[in-house]
């Protein structure tokens, strides 16, 4: 960059925005923190963290490097899925299986946007780039949208992490409009079925196995994923889990948001078509959350009394982790003080993570990523 405009200057306003939103509304703070000062740092006069050309010669700048070492390969968001993999406890969802149904149907809003992106315009590999803003996961979006559209990676990542972190916003009046005080306030009873230590191991592994033969494309995605929770069950990586959990997961996120900021200078950003990119990311997080809603209120006309489900499990089915489990304890409890939905949520919510994945991997096999 050798010029200074007011694209420029508008992306230090959003830089400004993101630093605001992670520091004084705890936003996604982790990420959303490197990537607010990336940001300022890609759209300064002449910056050196971009590369330059001087004297003929080209001089890499440093977030340049970070985007081209961890991100154009793809690396950093994998490393960040062996994180979380090493943070998620499939307990909950082994208890109770049927948690599964809305780690997929919570996934609607992604095929939903992928249409309306189409009619708007978006070839299919856009399309599908702005419908994975929905996954409510940003390193699987991260890891399609370099696939499919590298020049729209910078509003699609910032929309997938800023919605991300804006669940506890986005799915309260959603889920109040799809559904009735008495409905949030049924209760569910949760019985701790024990789970065994082998079964805990062979989970990640027969995941990866399956959704291997559904989507072949979505190995390397639910792999690391899987591999994470692997180090977590295996009781014998303790100390892998940790470090997985804590130093890779801090480190690879400064790195991440770091790299992304690379793509966030004025002209790549600033224009008419980014605005529309973070609609339709809206779109998809509403529709997955409405998409989920419905789901379990379909599931409970087949159900019998004493084992109907209270609909907003069904939103807890976005990949948003740990946010939209709380969130469905929050309002559950508001409807009825005594609810206790947590651990059912929880079930959804880490089914939502596995269901992303999928649909990310599902998208490549079929646009061939």
């Amino acid at each position: 960059m050798t010029g200074f405009t007011f694209q420029n200057l508008c992306m230090i306003g959003v830089g400004a925005l993101l630093l605001y939103l992670a520091i004084e509304k705890n936003f996604e703070p982790n990420l959303l923190l490197a990537m607010g000062f990336g940001t300022i740092l890609a759209n300064l006069p002449m910056s050196s963290a971009l590369d330059q050309t001087v004297g003929g010669e080209v001089l890499e700048g440093a977030l340049s490097l970070l985007f081209n070492a961890g991100v154009a390969n793809e690396l950093f968001p994998l490393l960040i899925f062996i994180a979380v993999g090493a943070m998620c406890d499939f307990t909950p969802l082994i208890s109770n299986p049927r948690m599964f149904i809305f780690g997929l149907t919570a996934q609607v809003g992604i095929f939903l946007t992928m249409g309306v992106a189409i009619l708007l315009g978006f070839d299919i590999k856009e399309a599908a780039s702005i419908g994975i803003i929905g996954a409510a996961d940003g390193p699987t979006a991260i890891y399609v949208a370099n696939r499919f559209a590298q020049h729209l990676f910078a509003p699609i990542s910032v929309a997938a992490y800023t919605y991300m972190a804006m669940v506890p916003l986005i799915q309260p009046p959603v889920i109040k409009l799809m559904t009735t005080k008495k409905e949030r306030a049924m209760s569910m009873t949760y019985v701790e079925r024990p789970v065994s230590r082998r079964t805990l191991i062979l989970f990640p592994i027969a995941v990866t196995a399956a959704a291997g033969l559904i989507a072949p494309a979505s190995v390397a995605l639910i792999g690391f994923l899987m591999f994470g929770n692997l180090l977590r069950v295996s009781g014998v990586t303790d100390r892998l889990s940790q470090a997985a959990q804590n130093e890779l997961a801090n480190i690879v996120t400064i790195l991440l948001g770091l790299a992304i900021s690379r793509k966030m200078t004025g002209p790549e950003f600033a224009n008419a078509k980014t605005l529309l990119i973070v609609g339709m990311g809206l779109f998809a997080f509403v529709f997955d959350t409405v998409g989920g809603v419905l789901s379990a209120k379909l599931l409970n006309i087949f159900l019998p009394e004493g084992s109907k489900v209270n609909p907003m499990i069904g939103a807890a089915g976005i990949s948003a982790f740990p946010m939209a489990s709380r969130v469905t304890q929050r309002l559950g409890q508001e409807a009825n003080r005594g609810n206790f939905l947590l651990m059912h949520a929880v079930g959804a919510n880490v089914a939502g993570q596995i269901g992303s994945v999928i649909a990310g991997g599902v998208l490549l096999a079929w646009l061939g990523g």
